[in-house]
């Protein structure tokens, strides 16, 4: 069953833990939490003191997205701090591979995060060190963009890929992902929905992560 990954980026900032309390009452299955620098995407959110503040609020796996320059400078405080995956985007780690190295040699699951214009290609020296990988479907920075189209293409062109590599990593999608765009990507060879205001924004948070598994 495909698993929803609700993005903390669209929640009521003035009550993070409350929102955080309300997701996995409604059956989230990850928590996504994007990090951003205000350098490597102009939008600045939260960082490590936050995750570590929300993470007695619930046993739900946390899915941290670094949107930064220095993303090896995050990994070991986030370890500290309770994240259980780190994702990083290919075009902001400087030695990507050693990137993913240190991420598991702290105990967490690796991510790469691929944006629109990044092609698939990039992933072929590093599968063996993913535990997932994170197709962008709007490009980084803000919540709220419209959905690529073309990125249902991409993520089953990504499935094949991995399906004669015989690598397993799960793939995510995040951007634009409702109740329209979701069930194509999940059909494309989508494991992961991170979603937004199609959850956080919905009066019924339990119905709304429901109707985005499909």
């Amino acid at each position: 069953m495909v698993m929803i990954s609700p993005s903390l980026l669209s929640a009521d900032f003035a009550i993070l833990g409350e929102e955080v309390k309300r997701i996995t009452e409604a059956g989230a299955d990850l928590l996504h939490l994007d990090i951003m620098d205000g350098h490597y995407v102009p939008n600045l959110t939260f960082g490590v003191p936050v995750v570590k503040a929300l993470r007695p609020l619930t046993k739900i796996p946390f899915d941290v997205h670094l949107m930064v320059e220095n993303p090896d400078f995050y990994v070991e405080p986030l370890a500290a701090a309770g994240a259980e995956m780190v994702t990083v985007h290919v075009e902001a780690a400087r030695h990507l591979h050693r990137t993913l190295q240190a991420i598991k040699g702290n105990g967490l699951k690796a991510g790469v995060a691929l944006n629109p214009a990044t092609p698939l290609c990039t992933l072929e020296h590093v599968l063996s060190e993913l535990d997932l990988i994170l197709i962008m479907s709007v490009n980084p920075g803000f919540g709220g963009q419209k959905f690529i189209p073309g990125s249902v293409g991409k993520v089953a062109s990504l499935k094949k890929m991995l399906q004669e590599a015989g690598a397993a990593p799960l793939i995510a999608v995040d951007g634009g992902m409702n109740r329209e765009t979701a069930p194509q990507m999940i059909a494309a060879g989508a494991d992961i929905i991170v979603a937004g205001s199609a959850v956080f924004g919905a009066p019924d948070l339990k119905e709304a992560i429901a109707a985005l598994r499909g």
